[in-house]
């Protein structure tokens, strides 16, 4: 597949997209963030995480599995063991994810403030507040 104009990674059937639609949701950064340090079982990544119910987790460690950057281990004990850790593929991305987090860090707060600016204007001007960007 050939790419002539800058937008062309982003278009429907471009790998790159489909790609970008699978690690930027709310929870898929995150999970990798929190993998690249080791594997992790469910319910200690959950507590790690903080905010996530247990179901998202699960799709979201799903998704990320079916798409190779995940790899699910059961141990063959009693009471039943789960680990999940990132693969070759995923520890791939530890890079780009440290380096938003970087950025997330530094710019968060002014991230914030233009929030809360945006709000004051819409409550100046009588309008319904948003439902949050964070929530």
């Amino acid at each position: 597949m050939r790419f002539d104009r800058p937008g062309d990674v982003f278009l429907a059937d471009c790998p790159a997209r489909l790609t970008l639609e699978v690690i930027a949701d709310k929870w898929s950064m995150v999970a990798l963030h929190a993998l690249g340090s080791r594997p992790w079982r469910h319910g200690e990544l959950r507590e790690l995480i903080g905010g996530v119910s247990s179901k998202v987790l699960t799709q979201t460690l799903r998704r990320l599995e079916r798409f190779g950057m995940v790899r699910r281990h059961e141990y063959a004990e009693v009471p039943r063991r789960v680990e999940y850790e990132l693969t070759d593929l995923g520890r791939t991305l530890l890079p780009a994810i440290d380096a938003l987090t970087e950025w997330a860090e530094t710019h968060g707060a002014a991230v914030v403030d233009a929030l809360d600016a945006e709000e004051a204007v819409r409550a100046e001007d009588g309008q319904p507040r948003k439902a949050s960007a964070i929530a």
